[in-house]
């Protein structure tokens, strides 16, 4: 039997990241020896953020954790977690509604990958309402995120939401 580092991978859109993914994620990285937060570009979501500014953010945000890493991916995340040795998707689960669709994804991407395994986190009680649509809904109206997002993502996240939006017209 080979001796691999079990690898986990955390995947989202992460647009952008919070500090409940923060919490999950610091978690995760004590259970796991090798931890890839995979930052999807998914095609169906219209991300604020591109693919790069997201793998950037949330690369500053865990540079503490040193058995972490950030990597983006546009192929089915089955498909990503081979190409990485990942054995395991971490996923965060607050409400009974993420847990059925999560418990759907995990049970496609086991259907894909019969060695691939789930595992659901809750949140910290105090992190368990951030989400990066309510972050994104209180920001474009003017409310302070700062207690939900690592500074440095705030600023970009002021940043980003002050510039002018093309479709509107």
């Amino acid at each position: 039997m080979q001796n691999k580092t079990l690898t986990a991978v955390f995947p989202g859109t992460f647009d952008p990241i919070t500090n409940g993914h923060i919490d999950l994620i610091t978690r995760a990285a004590l259970l796991f020896p090798r931890l890839i937060i995979a930052v999807a570009d998914n095609p169906n979501k219209k991300p604020l953020f591109t693919l790069t500014e997201r793998i950037d953010l949330a690369t500053t945000a865990i540079a503490h954790l040193s058995n972490v890493e950030v990597l983006g991916y546009t192929n089915l995340l089955a498909d990503f977690a081979q190409c990485h040795d990942a054995t395991v998707i971490i996923r965060g689960v607050r409400t009974t509604y993420d847990f059925e669709y999560e418990r759907q994804l995990a049970e496609i991407n086991r259907t894909l990958k019969a060695d691939l395994d789930t595992i659901f986190l809750m949140p910290s009680i105090a992190m368990g309402f951030i989400s990066s649509t309510i972050v994104k809904d209180v920001a474009y109206h003017g409310g302070d995120v700062a207690c939900l997002v690592p500074k440095h993502v705030e600023t970009a996240l002021r940043k980003q939401i002050a510039k002018p939006l093309s479709s509107v017209k």
